[in-house]
């Protein structure tokens, strides 16, 4: 319907749709392991503890031998014992490095990043509102009535700027005396004519006041001398378009009757 200048909010929008996806990476990353790289290299480096192991191990078992055939001093067997349980404990910190790079983040953090994302969401859902605010669209197809203000006008806070009129909105107003009101009641229908208008119009009754009026000073009616009168409103049915894309204008002056009377002339 009308449109208010949108760079600072589409900039801000774009800015808050990269810190979704930054936070959308940043939990997609916490629930993955380590790269391939950085497992290879743990990979590697279990490879070369379980080779030194394998080292210690037997030369333990020499040393055991050799000292045990007192060839060996006791101080080579320590070494040797030494060299080993190193060993051993570098494969098993190998081993361990290796299980880590496959976890993913702790829960802790994992909901951290959850709590973020949805953050990062309902930030975007607002920007993508406030940017929709700035050029809203009517909420159904309707008649421009009026349009209030011209492009580049200062508008207030709150003021309309559109006047729309939607073509189930269009009804009939109708005064109707006190000795026919009688024969309407809601629902019933009436038949409609007017000047220009294709015949086999038809309207149905929806709201007939509870109380009586005096007839306006200016009113489309024949029998004008009633001077009690009813306030009855009806809703034009399907056959409302009297041209091509042109339905009934507002203050159009129409003749009304009992779709089950005749009429018996103009005014009725």
């Amino acid at each position: 319907m009308f449109a208010i200048d949108r760079a600072t909010a589409r900039a801000e929008r774009d800015r808050l749709a990269a810190a979704l996806a930054q936070a959308r990476a940043q939990r997609a990353d916490l629930a993955t392991g380590k790269r391939a790289q950085e497992v290879a290299v743990v990979t590697a480096q279990k490879a070369q503890a379980e080779a030194a192991l394998r080292y210690s191990t037997a030369e333990l078992a020499r040393q055991q031998e050799l000292v045990a055939r007192r060839v060996s001093s006791p101080d080579k067997l320590d070494q040797a014992r030494a060299a080993f349980d190193r060993d051993r404990g570098q494969l098993a910190e190998a081993e361990a490095q290796l299980a880590v790079a496959a976890l993913p983040a702790r829960p802790e953090q994992l909901r951290a990043a959850d709590e973020a994302v949805t953050q990062a969401e309902a930030a975007l859902a607002q920007a993508e509102r406030r940017l929709a605010d700035l050029a809203p669209a009517a909420p159904a197809a309707a008649l421009v009535e009026d349009t209030l203000y011209n492009p580049g006008e200062w508008v207030p806070a709150g003021s309309p700027v559109v006047s729309l009129l939607p073509p189930e909105r269009v009804k009939l107003v109708l005064f109707v005396p006190e000795t026919a009101i009688a024969g309407l009641t809601p629902g019933g229908t009436l038949s409609v004519r007017c000047d220009g208008c294709p015949p086999g119009l038809s309207a149905r009754v929806t709201r007939i006041a509870s109380q009586a009026e005096y007839t306006p000073p200016v009113i489309y009616s024949i029998g004008s001398r009633e001077k009690l009168v009813f306030r009855v409103e009806a809703r034009m049915e399907a056959q409302m378009e009297v041209g091509p894309d042109r339905p009934l204008n507002p203050g159009l002056p129409v003749d009304v009757w009992p779709a089950a009377a005749l009429p018996e002339g103009p005014g009725r």
